[in-house]
């Protein structure tokens, strides 16, 4: 990171991330307490809340992805992410809330299509922009994401506290924090240079449709997509309403509330700990490996929550989070930069697991809420903890082996997946 476009792309796009979680902390954190607590929802209709959420965003996900890898280092679909972000809070207060109250299905679509617009697809476009930028000026994304992590932190340390004192605090303090995302987004230079920034634009031109579909035929891409359904996607359904399980082992819902807000913010203050040290730990045993410790990591803590007794046992299954996601984010993106053709990289990404993520959540949220009715938390996620389990072993055989080696500070890297972007021809696998 000796290049100064490079520190201050750095600190710029750390700054882009730090905001944008601030901003989707502060309206999501707590999205199903407020769907139950505050909307009045019940168990089946939040699950079908999520559901359609999660099919919308599927129809999101590969347009997202092909504009992006289209757009190369432009940043036309960020600036489009950030209006929807600085309009969350009033779509939130005065729209989504009201809606749902006076017409669930109509709220729930209209709601969905933001949603997804603005986080469920949203959250993909500024990953992926971060990491193909440090890819090409030469830092590391683990530790730009650190600070994703950080802003997340600081809006759920408050947020349970500010939900008793008032639910729409939180989505106007995400309004105000979206304004600092779409002044930082308009600071930064994706590439060292002029000519670097227009010779990588160049090369993301020349990608096509078929290019991307391509993918749906590649033994690599399906077993990538395989590991998202079975493990990622599983996963995301269980934590869906896991706020709704923890606050549920308190006598008192608002001081469940309090407490979860407040061990969140420990979590992810200890997940963006987890976003510094992930990259050598990948770099040492390989982003497969990466891969198949973050799934594990998962299950285990989904096991465990169906047999955890008491409010402090479930508090530090939590925190499990706090090692898996950093794992699985540096293994992801560092499976695909020596996987995958590396102009593809934001679409392998946005489909090849947010998709994947959003079409197995879509399949399975609303039967998840039927059996968390019927069956109870606990015994669910015993069932679910199990396979989970048993695609951690199917992803051992199928998915590929690296065949590159991973520096630990990224440099190296970096300048071989840039040369691969300029000479997609020559790119491994």
């Amino acid at each position: 990171m000796g290049h100064p476009e490079s520190r201050r792309n750095y600190r710029l796009l750390s700054g882009v991330l730090f905001t944008y979680f601030l901003t989707w902390s502060f309206s999501f954190s707590l999205f199903s307490i407020w769907l139950n607590q505050s909307v009045g929802l019940e168990g089946q209709a939040t699950g079908l809340v999520f559901s359609v959420n999660a099919i919308v965003v599927l129809l999101i996900l590969p347009v997202y992805g092909y504009v992006q890898d289209k757009l190369g280092l432009r940043k036309y679909l960020l600036y489009v992410v950030a209006i929807l972000l600085i309009a969350c809070g009033p779509f939130m207060v005065y729209l989504y809330g009201p809606l749902l109250g006076h017409d669930l299905l109509l709220g729930i679509v209209v709601g969905a299509v933001f949603i997804g617009l603005t986080f469920g697809a949203g959250t993909g476009v500024v990953e992926s922009y971060v990491e193909r930028v440090s890819r090409v000026t030469g830092f590391e994304f683990g530790k730009a994401r650190m600070w994703g992590s950080l802003g997340w932190a600081c809006a759920t340390f408050c947020a349970g506290y500010l939900f008793n004192i008032n639910p729409h605090i939180n989505f106007w303090l995400g309004m105000a924090s979206a304004l600092a995302f779409a002044s930082l987004i308009l600071l930064v230079h994706p590439a060292n240079n002029p000519h670097q920034e227009e010779v990588f634009d160049q090369k993301a031109s020349t990608l096509t449709v078929t290019d991307a579909l391509a993918l749906i035929r590649n033994p690599k891409f399906l077993a990538l997509s395989t590991y998202t359904l079975g493990i990622a996607s599983i996963y995301t359904v269980y934590d869906q309403q896991f706020p709704v399980f923890f606050a549920s082992t308190f006598q008192s819902q608002a001081a469940g509330n309090a407490i979860f807000g407040y061990l969140n913010s420990i979590q992810v203050l200890l997940e963006a700990i987890g976003m510094f040290l992930a990259p050598p730990l990948v770099n040492r045993i390989g982003a497969k490996n990466g891969l198949l410790l973050a799934g594990g990591i998962m299950a285990l803590r989904m096991l465990g929550s169906g047999y955890a007794d008491s409010p402090a046992a479930v508090g530090a299954l939590k925190l499990l989070h706090a090692a898996e996601l950093p794992i699985l984010l540096v293994s992801l993106f560092k499976y695909i930069s020596v996987t995958f053709d590396a102009r593809l990289s934001a679409t392998v990404y946005l489909v090849g697991f947010a998709f994947m993520t959003q079409l197995g959540t879509g399949l399975l949220s609303v039967a998840a809420g039927m059996i968390y009715e019927s069956l109870g938390f606990q015994t669910s996620y015993r069932i679910l903890g199990m396979v989970v389990a048993g695609f951690v072993v199917i992803s051992y055989f199928i998915l590929t082996r690296d065949t590159t080696v991973l520096t630990s500070e990224g440099l190296d890297e970096n300048e071989e997946n840039y040369h691969d972007a300029l000479h997609p021809t020559s790119n491994r696998g």
